[in-house]
């Protein structure tokens, strides 16, 4: 099983950006039924959109519905025990409260993390209490 980063998933979407190594592992585990998104990243998908910082050919909850049939994910929802893990991770992390879920949400599960983010790789590389893979 993997999970998902927010800029992963609309890279998937888009058919874009995500390297050949990453392509293969999502495949790999959407054969297997192991590729999960989290709510977090409904909520952060739909902030962008509100922001206009990105731009969707539907509302958020209509494409995230049809993203989550047509790829075959699941989508879990933030557990108890990860968000307060995520409000008790070590400073200096990241200060963004999406990705800080995201964390601890990988943590919880004990999956990867598909990410390109730079400063959880390093937490990823340092802390050793998550696993990482690279978009």
């Amino acid at each position: 099983m993997i999970l998902l980063d927010t800029h992963a998933i609309l890279w998937l979407d888009a058919g874009i950006e995500l390297s050949a190594d990453a392509r293969e592992r999502i495949e790999q585990e959407r054969s297997a039924g192991g590729i999960l998104i989290s709510t977090v990243s409904a909520w952060e998908i739909g902030t962008l959109v509100r922001k206009g910082r990105i731009r969707l050919d539907l509302e958020p909850s209509a494409w995230m519905q049809r993203f989550l049939a047509a790829a075959g994910l699941r989508c879990l929802p933030l557990s108890l025990e990860a968000a307060l893990g995520a409000s008790s991770l070590p400073e200096p992390l990241h200060n963004d409260p999406a990705d800080r879920m995201l964390i601890a949400t990988a943590r919880e599960l004990g999956v990867p993390l598909m990410t390109r983010d730079r400063l959880i790789h390093e937490y990823a590389a340092t802390s050793g209490t998550i696993r990482v893979h690279s978009c």
